[in-house]
């Protein structure tokens, strides 16, 4: 369900009984476009968590603790400065729109008791958080838009405060007969459902559908094929729905497809649903947290990387057109044999051309059948000089070559070794995964080193751990410098090392503790591998495996890689819902 009204009334009538009458003690900014408020309110502690990112615009209790910054944002300044110590005097829900106003009282500068609004729009891309004063003047927000990015409405510090521009749509709490028969009126040959979506606000079209399916109705019938009856039933559910809405009536819950992925979330009884499996939440915020989850985790990590698959990409394309042009170049020179062929053959019948001959027919002593091979002469050389233009022209495409040789095999480790690097931002779980990635291109000389800077971090990511249905440990390396440090330093000459078949991908360790490992614990393995690598979404997936003690790295070569050698391999087709059932480790 979209982060409609409802959903805001939800999470506002939820925040409202916990928060209302208590004090700001904490203000965080974990993110550019995020906000945390520590409260403390009749004894409690909660993490009230605002943000306006444009994929995902939210507000509800949290209990992560992100990592914040050492220097804390302007923003996040300006709400300290006007917030902190506040008390939450008044929480409110314009209109029924995806808008929260919550009402601060703090201390000014002079000692005075003022009133603080902190708004938060959620509406996509135009998200965000705004904080005004009592005079309804903005002192700052955490996205400033100005009138190069919005003609309609400037949101600046010292603008007065102005609500989003209006879509004409009705109140939905302010429902009646008279203006929902004035809407089917006025729209008698669209489908029901886009009519109450489309004319009240904070009804997305999920909303309007359930109201559809409770009242028996289509929802893509046009109103004019509506008899009067059903118009009354479909009126009658949208107000029962608007009571329950404001008599905070919520029945939060999730939508699990058969193949076990939540597909949607509703702060109201979804009945629309038979068939799929719905879990029952006490909290609206634990509904949210849990449902976005994932998508603010990749959001997050794809913000935290844009810049390096950017570098990353740009470089791989490099390579590519370095290679286009090897090839090209290798093309070019696969005759020089004949050149070298062809100088010989002047060589040995030097005395039978004459100055001035443009071409000439001569017997390749070097074949069976001595068939005439057809040269072309310079006429302004001399026989001995057109045989050293050839041999000349042989000796430059050896060198070539040669050097052409060492060049592919370079460029093709260096192609191998940036998709390698792209699959371990695509299997990055944490901000330290992307840290040791920037790191370790750093030490490559692909992201330039600043002097003076000093990693600060003492923490290091750790390599995925998960436990095989037969009860051996199996690590799976997130990233290069995690690969190199599994096969290098911690696997024991016996334990199973596995990976992808000429694919990028993570080195698997199988613990086998001197034991034998049983083919369940190695398809388990081999799917990790497979996952965990650029072919994670292909079938029968090449997977080669070995001891470790038949691995080994070659003095030189870059992050990640080694050779091996007596492997095996498996051919594995894996799904994400195959992986969720490996047990994790610690």
């Amino acid at each position: 369900m979209a982060f409609d009204g409802i959903t805001v009334s939800a999470i506002k009538a939820e925040i409202e009984d916990k928060i209302l009458g208590g004090r700001i003690d904490k203000i965080y900014q974990p993110e550019k476009d995020e906000i945390i408020l520590g409260i403390r309110s009749m004894g409690q502690a909660y993490k009230l968590l605002l943000t306006s990112n444009a994929s995902n615009p939210k507000f509800h209790f949290t209990q992560t603790n992100p990592s914040n910054p050492m220097t804390p944002p302007l923003f996040c300044m300006v709400m300290r400065k006007h917030l902190q110590s506040g008390k939450i005097i008044k929480i409110e829900q314009p209109d029924f729109d995806r808008i929260l106003n919550i009402y601060v009282e703090s201390l000014n500068e002079l000692g005075d008791y003022s009133v603080k609004k902190l708004v938060l729009e959620i509406m996509g891309r135009h998200s965000n958080i705004i904080l005004t004063d009592e005079n309804n003047t903005i002192l700052d927000c955490i996205k400033h838009i100005g009138h190069d990015t919005s003609s309609v409405r400037e949101v600046l510090p010292g603008r007065e405060y102005t609500l989003p521009p209006s879509q004409g749509k009705i109140n939905t709490l302010e429902l009646d007969n008279n203006n929902f028969n004035e809407v089917l009126e006025n729209n008698p040959s669209f489908e029901i459902q886009s009519v109450i979506y489309k004319n009240y606000t904070g009804i997305s079209p999920i909303a309007a559908s359930e109201i559809c399916y409770r009242a028996n109705v289509n929802g893509s019938t046009p109103v004019e094929a509506l008899t009067d009856i059903q118009k009354e039933i479909v009126f009658n559910k949208f107000s029962e729905l608007v009571e329950d809405i404001k008599a905070n009536r919520f029945y939060p819950e999730s939508i699990t497809n058969e193949k076990g992925k939540t597909i949607d979330f509703s702060p109201i009884e979804m009945t629309q649903f038979n068939g799929l499996e719905i879990k029952k939440y006490t909290s609206i915020s634990e509904l949210i947290e849990s449902f976005y989850a994932n998508r603010d985790f990749a959001y997050r990590i794809g913000q935290k990387t844009q810049d390096l698959r950017k570098l990353i990409t740009q470089n791989i394309e490099r390579c590519i057109r370095k290679k286009d042009i090897q090839m090209q170049t290798l093309r070019s020179i696969k005759n020089r044999d004949e050149l070298r062929l062809k100088g010989e053959l002047l060589t040995a019948n030097i005395y039978s051309i004459k100055k001035g001959m443009t071409t000439v027919e001569l017997p390749n002593y070097y074949s069976e059948n001595q068939e005439l091979v057809a040269i072309e002469l310079d006429s302004n050389k001399t026989p001995s000089e057109n045989a050293q233009k050839y041999y000349k022209a042989y000796n430059k495409a050896k060198r070539t070559f040669e050097a052409l040789k060492d060049q592919i095999k370079s460029n093709d480790e260096e192609l191998a070794y940036l998709e390698s690097v792209l699959t371990s931002v695509n299997n990055c779980t944490d901000e330290q995964d992307v840290k040791e990635i920037r790191r370790e291109l750093r030490e490559e000389g692909y992201v330039k080193k600043v002097k003076n800077q000093k990693d600060k971090s003492k923490k290091h990511s750790v390599p995925l751990h998960f436990i095989s249905q037969d009860g051996f440990d199996i690590y799976v390396g997130k990233n290069n410098i995690q690969n190199d440090e599994l096969t290098l330093k911690f696997a024991r000459p016996r334990d199973i090392w596995m990976h992808t078949k000429n694919i990028p991908g993570s080195h698997v360790i199988i613990v086998a503790n001197g034991q034998t490992i049983p083919d369940t614990t190695l398809n388990e393995g081999a799917m990790l591998s497979a996952f965990y690598s650029k072919a994670k979404n292909s079938s029968k997936v090449p997977v080669d495996y070995t001891e470790k003690k038949n691995v080994k790295k070659p003095n030189g070569s870059k992050p990640g890689f080694v050779i091996y050698e007596t492997n095996k391999t498996a051919y594995i087709t894996t799904s994400e819902e195959e992986i969720k059932k490996i047990r994790r480790g610690d």
